[in-house]
């Protein structure tokens, strides 16, 4: 047993290998990225001076509003990401720590992750053609859809991609727009059938939809949770899970009548 003069000694000399490894690890690359709001596209107009959606083989109609798609900027796979990176996201609502294979989940090299990124993205583009076509009951033979979006990759647009063909091409339905004037914003993937998943990184996504603009923020009702943590003042959120849901909730929204679901 340690007497009361000589315990004060005994802890300082113990506690030296503690603080020689907390020095250590707070300079030691760790497996996580730090990420951050990205950019926002409103997929209804230009994106770098190219118009994101352009259709052909069947008439298009103007559009008012905006729909916004929105992206998160990591760390790249090589940076090296520290305990005191780690310490300083974490007590800030404008940033996030996340597992590196959440965000680079091919692992390999940057130009692998750039490949397999663009290749998800293609991916995402030819889904959300053919649900908003299948949508519509337009024959993919006749009408042609050609999306482009420079600088982003990953599948996380798709749903705001079939959003803004479906408007380009029919608008609510009745001759509207379908955001009713407004700019909407979201994630969420979309599959061929029309069924739209989780992404990842909503509650960074919510703050650059806010920062660009929007008021209204569809995300995959299985994120709900997450959208609502620091989720910023004016912004609803409107969870989905097919895109029939968002086309009602948004149409609900234009026309002010009925209820609107809410996370």
């Amino acid at each position: 047993m340690l007497s009361r003069l000589t315990r004060p000694k005994a802890v300082a000399v113990c506690a030296l290998p503690v603080v020689a490894l907390i020095a250590t690890a707070a300079f030691a690359p760790l497996p996580f990225a730090v990420a951050q709001p990205g950019m926002t596209a409103n997929v209804l107009g230009k994106n770098q001076g190219t118009q994101v959606i352009t259709v052909s083989g069947a008439p298009t109609r103007p559009t008012g509003g905006q729909l916004r798609m929105t992206t998160i900027e990591a760390t790249g796979p090589d940076a090296q990401v520290s305990l005191g990176d780690v310490f300083d996201s974490w007590f800030r609502t404008d940033r996030a720590v996340m597992p590196r294979d959440s965000v680079y989940p091919t692992g390999g090299n940057v130009e692998e992750i750039e490949k397999h990124n663009s290749e998800q993205m293609r991916q995402s583009q030819d889904a959300a053609t053919e649900a908003a076509l299948k949508y519509l009951h337009l024959s993919a033979g006749k009408v042609k859809v050609k999306l482009s979006l420079a600088d982003v990759g990953g599948p996380s647009a798709g749903l705001l991609f079939t959003l803004g063909i479906i408007d380009k091409l029919d608008g609510d339905g009745s001759g509207g727009d379908l955001t009713g004037g407004r700019t909407i914003a979201g994630t969420g993937t979309i599959d061929a059938s029309g069924k739209v998943g989780a992404v990842g990184g909503v509650s960074l996504k919510t703050r650059a939809a806010s920062r660009d603009g929007a008021t209204v923020f569809l995300v995959p009702k299985a994120e709900c949770a997450d959208a609502k943590a620091e989720l910023p003042k004016g912004l609803r959120l409107v969870p989905v899970t097919t895109l029939k849901s968002a086309v009602d909730s948004l149409v609900t929204l234009e026309k002010g009548k009925g209820p609107v679901p809410s996370c």
